[in-house]
């Protein structure tokens, strides 16, 4: 290769390496997330639904927090219970970042879970926990946009019954994008950790 082509090549190569250095330093690093990345994979946070004091409210009202939502109903004798305790202990272990942040509860029994019933039920496990209610469309379209299930068990003598629902977290960044999914079996340090992560995303005007 003759001096003046060699040259030419070298100073092509660099300009390359140049660029793809460039590059890499403009591409935003990902988050090394601990629960189940579903970036793209679900729509936004959407709803149109009754908050705990009364109020319609939509997803567009928690722009701005990074939110958690759950559905699940008051009369719940185990897991609703046993997840909303838990992300309280989550919100108590993140600190300050809390205040960015809202548990939205989400009823699957809108007979029996009016939104007084919901206020007391969902203040006795952390005050930045919202319970909403709606119809029953409303919530079943809610479910079915995230891929979550309910389904009524049949009454018992005593008129009571019970709801199987799924039971995973769902966790929006502060512009209502779907971010991750926590299954039951995540801990409080993952969530605690990535929950971390999302509170300080910088978010876009």
């Amino acid at each position: 290769m003759k001096s003046s082509t060699c040259r030419r090549f070298v100073l092509a190569l660099i300009a390359l390496l140049a660029m793809a250095a460039l590059s890499a330093c403009q591409r935003e690093p990902q988050p090394e997330w601990r629960l189940t990345d579903v970036s793209g994979h679900l729509p936004d946070l959407d709803f149109k639904l009754t908050d705990d004091n009364g109020k319609r409210v939509t997803g567009a009202d928690y722009k701005g927090k990074v939110v958690l939502m759950y559905f699940g109903y008051t009369h719940c004798p185990d897991v609703c219970p046993l997840t909303l305790t838990q992300l309280h202990v989550v919100l108590d272990r993140l600190g300050a970042p809390a205040d960015k942040v809202r548990i939205l509860f989400v009823s699957v029994d809108p007979k029996r879970d009016t939104p007084a019933v919901m206020h007391d039920y969902v203040n006795a496990f952390d005050k930045r926990a919202v319970g909403l209610v709606g119809s029953d469309g409303d919530v079943e379209a809610l479910a079915k946009r995230y891929r979550s299930a309910f389904t009524r068990e049949p009454d018992r003598a005593d008129g009571n019954y019970e709801v199987s629902h799924s039971s995973a977290i769902y966790l929006f960044d502060a512009e209502g994008k779907a971010r991750l999914l926590a299954t039951p079996s995540a801990s409080q340090d993952d969530i605690v950790h990535d929950l971390h992560l999302l509170t300080s995303l910088e978010t876009r005007p």
